[in-house]
Order: C-alpha cells, then sequence, then structure tokens
C-alpha cells in the first residue's frame, strides 16, 4: 500500500512539474484556432456595444499569490452616477454581457493567460486580491498551483456553493490533482457549457463576497458566546 502511494505521489509530481504545462499547451493552441471566429466576433461586438477597452483586465492572485492579470470580454458599461461613481452591477450589465456570461464566452481571453503561463485550464479560480486576508492557512493551499479557466469548484456548483465548501474543494484539488482528474474536470466542463449550467450571471445576486461571509461567520460566533 504505501509502495503504491509513493507511485502515485511520483505520478503527480511528474505531472505538476511537466505533465500538465504539456496539458494546457496541448489544448489551448488548437483551441484557440478553433474559437477564433467567436473571438474575433465577441470582440467585435464588444467594441460596438460596449466601446474601447474590448478586454477587462483586473489584477488577480496567481501561483504563490503572486499577481497577474486576468483577461476577460467586458461585459458592463462605464455608466457612472452624479458623484461619478460606478452604477451597481445590475445597472451596468448589458444583454451583450450577460450573453457572453451565460455562454462563458467572456472567458475565452483567458486562454491567453493559459498561452503566457499566468493560467491552467484546469485548477481553483484566481479570486479577488482583496481575499488574501481572509483565508485560513488551509484555504491558501489553493494558491499552491496555477488558477484555472475550471476546476473542481466549477463543476460542482460554481457560485451557487457555499464559500467553505468552494475554498475547500480548491485545496481538494491541489492534493488530488492529476492528469485523470483533469480530464474529468474538462469533460464536466463542457458538458456545463453547452447546457449553461450553475452559470451566475451576476455572482453577486446568489452569494456574498468572501469578507461578507467572514463578518458573517464571526458574528454567529460572538452571538453564540
Amino acid at each position: 500500500m504505501s509502495n503504491q502511494r509513493s507511485i502515485n505521489k511520483g505520478k503527480n509530481k511528474f505531472y505538476l512539474s511537466f505533465g500538465k504545462r504539456i496539458f494546457d499547451l496541448a489544448l489551448t493552441l488548437p483551441v484557440l484556432i478553433a474559437l477564433s471566429p467567436i473571438i474575433i466576433i465577441a470582440a467585435l461586438l464588444v467594441r460596438v456595444f460596449l466601446g474601447s477597452p474590448v478586454l477587462f483586465r483586473q489584477l488577480r492572485p496567481g501561483l504563490r499569490e503572486k499577481p497577474f492579470a486576468i483577461f476577460k470580454f467586458r461585459t458592463m458599461t462605464d455608466v457612472r452616477n452624479k458623484a461619478g461613481e460606478l452604477l451597481p452591477d445590475a445597472e451596468r450589465l448589458t444583454r451583450l454581457g450577460a450573453f457572453l456570461r451565460k455562454t462563458s464566452i467572456d472567458e475565452l481571453p483567458e486562454l491567453f493567460n493559459v498561452l503566457k503561463g499566468d493560467m491552467s485550464l484546469i485548477g481553483p479560480r484566481p479570486l479577488l486580491m482583496g481575499y488574501l486576508p481572509y483565508y485560513t492557512e488551509r484555504e491558501r493551499l489553493r494558491h499552491k498551483v496555477h488558477p484555472g479557466i475550471t476546476g473542481l469548484s466549477q463543476v460542482s456548483g460554481r457560485n451557487y456553493l457555499q464559500w467553505d465548501d468552494r475554498l475547500e474543494m480548491d485545496v481538494r484539488y491541489v492534493a488530488e490533482m492529476s492528469f485523470c482528474l483533469d480530464v474529468k474536470i474538462i469533460s464536466k466542463t463542457l458538458l456545463q457549457v453547452l447546457k449553461s449550467q450553475d452559470v451566475a450571471v451576476l455572482p453577486g445576486k446568489v452569494s456574498v463576497f468572501l469578507w461578507q461571509h467572514r463578518q458573517q461567520q464571526q458574528k454567529q460566533k460572538e452571538n453564540k458566546s
């Protein structure tokens, strides 16, 4: 039994060090070529209906919490109120933006993040930089691998999962990562995209921000004590 565990551990270490990057490139390059017409059309539509810039860029924590710029298609306008403040997401999200989110087309530019080596096809989703202080030590293990376009928590409920469950699945992925698991996640992701399943067009409508979740937990502890 111990010998078998050592063999499996060795395989996973090899996959993490070499195989996973090869897997990413072997899939990403042909997918980019195949989906290039959709990417070009989406870029043109965003440019026409939402204006410039076409891409939404935001710093996210990557491997070992090192920040990188994630790329997505813009889905919201920059409409502001009289005080110069951005309107709520629900008021800035356009029909085009909702369609791009529902079909996950807005995520396609992240394939370029994979080519750059900032991301992997499969891994814990890169969340907001502002979430870093709110992770437990165990949850911070999610940053021991490259973040992914899809992952174990994404095919298990996505934004509809409770925060503790989502983050625990990320840590579980890091512990159990293997070629077979990645293939399984990719297969489930394709089915979800085709069915537009578990996609929250406005995530804030189905779950709170992580810092709000932690504040709620803290209040519950104080009320019990």
